[in-house]
């Protein structure tokens, strides 16, 4: 078992968690918190929307955007912990199971609905900054979950769950979607969230089993940590690298009440910070 180190604990089984610019970190809760964690691990509640916090990401002034599933909306939570609905889907097709988000350079934000389990009727919504929402994209519906650009920010790599892949959704010119490819098979695991080094490894955090995946580029998928009893990896759903040189992969613990986090061996890649 690789060593982690606990970075806090206390919180209720949180799904989420994000770096803010200024290193802060924040993580979502069962019960709709929102959680503000210092270097030194003290938290606070920053905010309760009285829903259930699944995938959560920060702007360049310190608001947090939360993919809340009990709201079916996907809420803001300003620095003195105000939360207002920023999206609740297209006037057409609602948001039903939003999950994960991921911001775009010029602060559009992509959203992950994963819809039913087993149906394949997920897609992606693009909320444009202000909070305008289309569809980005059903060609990716096996319960789309997280999600994150790459480095170019010419496409989004997205996890689809049961299907136990990641996929790779092209950005085109003027910001619609092109047809996604393969990027890597994950059979014999239930896929769920993901972050990208700088060197273009991923790491896929798992629901089930206690497994997070490193799959270096080019690479075959790696075992790169896993906890069979599920005591310190419990449900390690989302992974987020941390730290002053980005080189510690945090990671989440749904079925649990804490963020645990280890040396990554790389550096990761800065999440993207617009000022809307």
């Amino acid at each position: 078992m690789r060593t982690f180190d606990t970075i806090v604990t206390g919180l209720d089984h949180p799904e989420g968690a994000a770096r803010g610019p200024d290193g802060t970190l924040y993580a979502g809760g069962e019960a709709g918190q929102i959680y503000r964690i210092a270097p030194d691990g003290g938290f606070e509640v920053l905010a309760e929307t009285g829903g259930f916090l699944y995938g959560v990401t920060v702007d360049g002034d310190g608001n947090v955007y939360g993919c809340d599933m009990g709201r079916a909306e996907i809420v803001r939570i300003d620095e003195a912990g105000e939360v207002t609905r920023y999206s609740s889907g297209a006037a057409d097709r609602p948001l039903r199971v939003p999950n994960f988000c991921a911001f775009d350079d010029a602060g559009v934000l992509y959203v992950t609905d994963s819809g039913e389990w087993g149906v394949s009727d997920g897609l992606v919504f693009r909320v444009a900054p202000g909070g305008e929402t289309t569809v980005w994209s059903e060609a990716v519906p096996a319960f789309p979950n997280g999600c994150c650009l790459t480095a170019e920010g010419d496409a989004l790599l997205v996890v689809e769950s049961s299907a136990r892949r990641v996929m790779r959704v092209p950005i085109a010119e003027g910001g619609a979607a092109g047809a996604p490819t393969v990027v890597v098979d994950l059979a014999g695991s239930q896929p769920d969230g993901i972050a990208l080094a700088a060197d273009d490894t991923l790491f896929v955090g798992c629901y089930r089993p206690d497994l997070i995946w490193r799959i270096a580029p080019g690479g075959e998928p790696e075992r790169w940590a896993e906890d069979p009893d599920g005591v310190i990896l419990n449900q390690p759903a989302n992974p987020v690298f941390v730290g002053d040189a980005l080189d510690r992969l945090l990671v989440t613990s749904l079925g649990g009440w804490s963020l645990v986090a280890a040396d990554a061996g790389v550096a990761g890649l800065p999440l993207r910070y617009p000022s809307l």
